[in-house]
């Protein structure tokens, strides 16, 4: 079978466990740089330091004594580049664009950083505090509220209770925590716990050269965090946002599996999600067009490392309509249950999750972040191209399975926000 990634992904793996990916594509004189952590929110797993991840990704800005940050920027700006980071559950991604030539000064720039960050408790408490405005400008909307209602209220144990944010009093004594952030950063900011990226005008011998070179000095850790299990959830859980700047907003969140790239559980929920869920669905026909209770319905699983959530939700027009509105999405699940999904429905479904993915992948940098997708979850990017393989196995029995599985009440947590106290949906 063709691979869907039709470009050959070249792997070596360096002494000290850094993991350096090579995608060679037609881009001339362009490149992409991506540094993959494996490191989110999910492995904050001690009480009162949750954020401690997404708070490097600001603090990896902050430069080192070779190239202060002035001097970061100033570079970035002689190879035509644009530096920046973002964090999540499972991962913290670098990455930058630009001159497929200066790719050596790409190695050295990010290799210092990596190996040589440094910062005085001063600047350390600076950071704190831009984190926290950071959070307080997010949670000013609601559904960031809800999100986080959410999460705290769906897993008991599990790291995944916290935002990548993390928890509000934690981030409040953030800068109280100079010297934990330096065992944060001697943990995780390892060579074992990363993978480079690189694709566009390149070769995969040139950039491994340039890996040996600045990274091969990287020393390995040995720090691997214990992820609490999170146990079965046995009955429905709800959480509820009263608010009256929004309209109301109903979320239905049914426990999902982990990631795999080799069991047929994710492809199934993929497909089954986007045909009851997506603009096409006959849900969203009749709710959204003909009965116009609502003004959008999605939903779809998460990927992640460890078993997250399957999330449907839909914005309400009437308060008196989220009943209504709950019942018929549990009915439409309840007759796939049943009745299974038709035949060329599931066939256009598959072809069109994999052409608007292929449709999706046409320059350096889209390619290099699909591949850090599937790098965070699994460790390996061909993890990209065995599941695209998956979806083709997927058959209506699969997807009855799925349903069954996963679409259950005692796995359920139901969050919703209005102008009231409650939610008034069971």
């Amino acid at each position: 079978k063709d691979k869907i990634l039709p470009y050959p992904i070249a792997q070596h793996l360096m002494k000290n466990g850094l993991n350096i990916v090579t995608v060679k594509y037609d881009s001339p004189g362009l490149a992409s740089f991506f540094i993959v952590e494996r490191v989110g929110s999910r492995n904050e797993i001690e009480n009162g330091v949750t954020g401690f991840a997404h708070f490097f990704e600001h603090m990896m800005f902050r430069g080192t004594d070779k190239y202060p940050n002035e001097k970061y920027n100033e570079i970035l700006k002689l190879i035509g580049a644009s530096a920046n980071a973002n964090t999540s559950l499972d991962r913290t991604i670098f990455h930058m664009t630009g001159n497929a030539l200066k790719l050596e000064t790409m190695f050295n720039i990010e290799s210092d950083r990596f190996m040589n960050l440094k910062y005085s408790e001063h600047e350390f408490k600076t950071e704190a505090g831009a984190v926290k405005g950071e959070y307080t400008k997010n949670n000013a909307s609601p559904y960031s509220q809800l999100y986080e209602n959410l999460m705290n209220t769906a897993f008991d144990v599990h790291t995944y209770k916290h935002t990548t944010m993390g928890f509000f009093k934690d981030i409040v004594d953030m800068p109280n925590q100079y010297e934990y952030s330096k065992l944060f950063f001697k943990r995780f900011y390892r060579p074992e716990y990363a993978t480079i990226v690189v694709v566009g005008d390149v070769t995969p011998e040139k950039v491994n050269k340039l890996a040996e070179k600045y990274f091969g000095k990287w020393e390995r850790g040995n720090y691997q965090p214990a992820i609490p299990v999170e146990p079965v959830q046995t009955a429905t859980r709800f959480t509820h946002l009263q608010n009256t700047g929004i309209p109301p907003y109903l979320s239905l969140n049914y426990k999902g599996p982990a990631f795999s790239d080799n069991k047929i559980d994710m492809p199934a929920l993929d497909v089954l999600c986007t045909i009851l869920f997506s603009q096409t669905s006959d849900l969203f026909k009749k709710l959204v067009l003909k009965e116009q209770k609502i003004r959008f319905l999605g939903g779809g699983a998460s990927d992640s490392r460890d078993p997250n959530l399957i999330s449907i939700s839909a914005s309400v027009k009437d308060k008196k309509d989220m009943q209504y509105v709950k019942d018929e999405i549990v009915n439409a699940v309840e007759k796939v249950k049943s009745d299974g999904v038709d035949e060329k429905i599931l066939e256009d479904t598959k072809n069109y999750l994999k052409y608007s993915y292929a449709m999706g992948i046409d320059d350096p940098e889209s390619i290099a972040n699909s591949l850090a997708h599937y790098i965070y979850l699994t460790g390996d990017p061909e993890s990209l191209n065995r599941l695209y393989a998956m979806y083709d196995k997927v058959t209506i029995e699969d997807i009855k399975n799925a349903a069954k599985q996963y679409f259950i009440s005692p796995g359920l947590t139901i969050a919703t926000i209005s102008a009231d106290a409650e939610g008034g949906v069971k």
